[in-house]
């Protein structure tokens, strides 16, 4: 996943809301599969620059950077994953339109080189809509320890477009690239594919009723194939009354006659070829890419002396390794062997490295040793002696003030625990173990109406829910996202809040049994519930699977760093918020009377009324909710049965404002509302049942 960095050119956006890299200057699209390596390829031409705003009219992500080629500076773009020109999921509709709306310099299609066959046919469409376009065969590499050998100058011939090997990880073949890109003439390269006379006419026919279409950046015979398939985005264009492309519809001859017109054609076309017409097209467009592949592709199988071992020997090694890893995905996959996997990773990287290792141990040394016995002190005696007035002392060093509790929470409670969560994720992550965790999972998440590919968001948000939200927008349906947004409000504790929580238990194994259990049951509930109330459609699982491999420590440095960079930026001004509102709260007399408000629910559930800031502070932060449970367990305030009843109440507690806010961008104003009204009650109401029913089996922990 990528981050938005700070923009390091201050003056470029001058107030304006626009901050778009390299705007106006030449632009590079990068398109391609998911799992090819676009992203560490986007990485290596726009260097740090970069910006991930919404595609206009959607919530799916576009990454735009800006480099410097040789002598020019070039914008360049980064494209949700796409198979092909047809789309089937939101992502893949989005990056089908920007090819639509941008006039590039240049087109990059990233392909997985040891997957070429299946691949080349998405490079034949790009061809056929005659974008200018360079191949990059990525994953050199693998194909080559596969034993893959590719004539790239042979392609290069076939296909009439420069090809490029690399290795796009390790840098590799990334000058290669930037020199092709350099020398690129920009003329649009063509490859028209014989249809057969069945429906070429018909093709023709279309392209007749277009009229002209400059406006957009594929080609009229490319826009004519995808409306006898009957493509929503191409429909969009040519024939909708909506507003998205009514500018560019003023420049074609689109109507109502037009839209029935075209539809009788591409049944009467379908008709006539026997078969659906997307699957004619794909078939003719494979047939092609055999060919091509025969030319220019080989697997190596005899034997020639290669210094230590021979090519068969090679090849030998090379099966094994493969059939070791298919091996290890059919454990990691399977209903029964996959789970005993998942609870291992919970166990080592959640609960042992996040909640006992960083949440203890770490957390420990930071914030008794290093702030509690030497900074706070110190600058405590520094700022009263500087400021005499007692009620800014408060404001900053007080009970809840910006540098005693805001600095000190952000940096030595918040700070190590989100840090391991994002080490933890980033080396599963890198693993490619995530797609099979959704994989394994997909029964299971369909019953709560949501598919394998739900497990993104979800993990990501117990490193932090507001992130995860704003991931919820890579769901296919509505119904989905709509899904996992509330779950991940009500029963997904961020990496904070849960490397508390488990720090807190774990020297009482009973209550956080009790705690984990209770979260799943509602989890489970609630999602079941949503399932069978929220109308729609039940989800598709379509994810592309990609290899096991060792992570790079490299990889694993930078994606952490970046991530946390980015959640202490937003964090820290936050706890800076929240102590300044406790303060103002507090003069005024108005954090006294919500306390009071919020004692009442607190002292139902069986708690103190102390227990009520760990609530009110929750509301700013979950993890600031979570820093006040566990100074009252440091204090021994809360017995062991309030302690797991505290635990519940807050994980199942409202979203923090930065969560809520994300939800009104991602949802709505109303949704994120009705979520919330509805956790608030259900929360104390979970707290209540744990209290009442430990109560009367007389259960001590």
């Amino acid at each position: 996943m990528k981050l938005p960095l700070i923009c390091p050119e201050k003056e470029c956006c001058r107030g304006k809301k626009d901050c778009t890299p390299g705007k106006g200057l030449p632009k590079i699209v990068l398109v391609g599969s998911p799992n090819v390596g676009k992203s560490s390829l986007f990485n290596a031409l726009s260097g740090n620059y970069t910006v991930v705003s919404n595609y206009p009219g959607t919530s799916v992500e576009i990454s735009r950077g800006k480099s410097k080629i040789g002598d020019k500076e070039y914008e360049i773009i980064d494209t949700p994953g796409m198979y092909s020109l047809l789309p089937v999921s939101e992502e893949e509709r989005v990056s089908q339109r920007l090819l639509f709306d941008e006039k590039t310099f240049v087109c990059l299609h990233v392909v997985d080189a040891r997957n070429l066959r299946r691949m080349l046919s998405f490079t034949l469409q790009l061809l056929e809509a005659r974008l200018p376009l360079i191949l990059v065969l990525n994953m050199m590499d693998e194909a080559e320890e596969r034993g893959i050998e590719i004539d790239i100058q042979e392609l290069s011939r076939s296909l009439k477009i420069p090809v490029v090997g690399t290795v796009s990880s390790e840098g590799k073949g990334i000058e290669e690239l930037k020199a092709s890109i350099m020398e690129f003439t920009h003329e649009k390269s063509t490859r028209e594919i014989d249809y057969g006379p069945e429906v070429e006419p018909y093709v023709s026919e279309i392209e007749s009723l277009l009229g002209t279409t400059e406006e957009t950046g594929i080609s009229k015979r490319s826009l004519a194939l995808l409306l006898l398939q009957g493509d929503r985005t191409a429909l969009d264009f040519v024939y909708s009354p909506g507003e998205v492309y009514r500018r560019k519809r003023e420049k074609s001859k689109g109507s109502e006659t037009g839209f029935e017109e075209c539809q009788k054609l591409a049944e009467i076309a379908s008709i006539k070829a026997g078969i659906p017409l997307s699957y004619l097209f794909t078939l003719k467009r494979q047939e092609l890419v055999n060919e091509i592949v025969e030319q220019v592709m080989e697997v190596q199988e005899k034997e020639k002396e290669t210094g230590q071992e021979t090519k068969t020997e090679k090849k030998k090694r090379e099966t094994k390794k493969i059939l070791l890893a298919e091996n290890i995905d059919s454990v990691l996959t399977h209903p029964l062997l996959g789970i005993p996997v998942l609870f291992l990773v919970l166990y080592f990287g959640l609960y042992l490295f996040v909640g006992v290792f960083a949440a203890g141990t770490l957390v420990d040394f930071l914030e008794n040793t290093v702030f509690g016995e030497h900074i706070n002190p110190l600058v405590t005696t520094w700022f009263t002696s500087l400021v005499p007035y007692p009620t800014l002392q408060d404001l900053f060093v007080g009970e809840y003030g910006i540098f005693t509790q805001a600095v000190t929470y952000t940096i030595a409670l918040i700070l190590p625990i989100v840090g391991a969560f994002f080490l933890v994720f980033s080396i599963i992550e890198d693993a490619g173990y995530l797609p099979r965790l959704g994989l394994l999972l997909d029964g299971m998440f369909k019953k709560i109406g949501l598919s394998g590919r739900a497990v993104i968001p979800m993990v990501l948000g117990f490193g932090c829910s507001t992130m995860a939200t704003m991931v919820t927008r890579t769901l296919e349906t509505k119904r989905e996202r709509l899904i996992s947004t509330i779950l991940l409000a009500l029963a997904i504790p961020c990496s904070a809040q849960l490397g508390i929580i488990l720090s807190i238990l774990s020297g009482n194994p009973n209550g956080l049994i009790i705690w984990a259990g209770v979260i799943l049951l509602e989890f489970a509930f609630i999602g079941y519930l949503a399932a069978k109330l929220l109308p729609g459609e039940a989800p598709t699982f379509i994810l592309e699977m990609p290899p096991l491999r060792i992570p790079q420590l490299s990889n694993i440095a930078v994606k952490t760093y970046s991530r946390m960079h980015w959640y202490f930026l937003e964090v820290l001004p936050l706890f800076v918020l929240a102590s300044v509102l406790i303060w103002i709260g507090r003069l005024t007399g108005l954090f006294a009377l919500a306390l009071k408000a919020m004692e009442y629910p607190t002292v139902w559930i069986g708690l103190p009324a102390d227990a009520a800031d760990i609530f009110l502070f929750g509301f700013f932060r979950r993890d600031f909710g979570a820093a006040g449970l566990y100074g009252m367990h440091d204090a021994g305030l809360l017995t062991g049965v309030q302690l797991v009843v505290a635990a519940v109440t807050l994980t199942l507690f409202m979203p923090c404002v930065a969560q809520f806010m994300m939800t009104i961008k991602e949802r709505g104003f109303k949704t994120a509302l009705a979520i919330s009204g509805f956790i608030f009650p259900s929360a104390f109401l979970a707290g209540f049942i744990v209290n009442t029913l430990l109560k009367v089996l007389g259960v001590s922990l």
